[in-house]
């Protein structure tokens, strides 16, 4: 059974992480942050700043070198790689730049996947939700057009649904409009923030839009692997 949504909170403590090589190179030093159960962050910075190496460990795609990251109240700074999956699998919702669907399976097949590898018995289970999504964000009429058959803002709307899919805790987004024009990234950030505010979902989000950033709940900005600045989105608006 999934934690409950009051308990769903992530917390960040004096997290570093350094790559080796000849020269060591440290990503981050010294982050600590906390978000609250349905909140929505948006990370910026600059390149180099941190943002995919922090979101890598937030979706345990890497550990930390130093400090502790609390998933839901599950420590997972050193979980074993079974665990690792099995957590990512019922925790997390993943959101890329990219949709990433694959071109075989139908729009509805893609956004079902998360729940395939979890068992026939999880697509059962999530599939009348996952067609009640598809109505909710107008592609009722596509669920078995293959991605060449959509455009890419549908592309990456059912990107956002198999995000959804095993109805995760939290969803990471990487940029998830980075590859849109201007008016589908402003649809597509509008469905993303309203349809997880209506599912209280939380969602920690990577971008280089300050524009999109600025509609968040809050903003936590990197630079040099540090938190530069941690402050509520409206703050980041009224400073534009």
């Amino acid at each position: 059974m999934k934690p409950a949504l009051s308990s769903s909170t992530l917390a960040v403590e004096r997290v570093g992480k350094v790559y080796p090589g000849e020269v060591p190179t440290r990503a981050l030093n010294g982050v600590s942050f906390a978000v609250a159960p349905g909140e929505f962050v948006a990370i910026v910075g600059a390149s180099g700043s941190g943002k995919t190496s922090l979101l890598n460990l937030l979706g345990l795609l890497d550990s930390a070198t130093e400090g502790t990251i609390h998933l839901n109240g599950v420590d997972v700074t050193n979980l074993t790689p079974g665990e690792a999956v099995r957590l990512r699998r019922d925790m997390l919702g993943f959101i890329f730049q990219f949709h990433y669907l694959l071109p075989e399976f139908s729009a509805l097949e893609n956004a079902l996947m998360p729940c395939r590898l979890a068992g026939e018995g999880q697509v059962a289970r999530q599939e009348p939700g996952m067609l009640a999504l598809f109505d909710r964000v107008g592609l009722a009429g596509k669920l078995n057009k293959r991605p060449h058959q959509l455009s890419g803002g549908e592309q990456q709307r059912v990107a956002i649904l198999r995000a959804l899919a095993n109805d995760p805790l939290f969803i990471l987004a990487d940029e998830p409009t980075g590859n849109l024009d201007s008016a589908n990234a402003n649809e597509i950030f509008t469905l993303l923030r309203n349809i997880t505010r209506e599912m209280e979902r939380t969602v920690i989000m990577v971008t280089h839009d300050h524009e999109l950033a600025a509609k968040a709940d809050r903003v936590i900005t990197l630079r040099d692997g540090r938190i530069e600045s941690d402050r509520p989105a409206s703050a980041l608006a009224h400073c534009s």
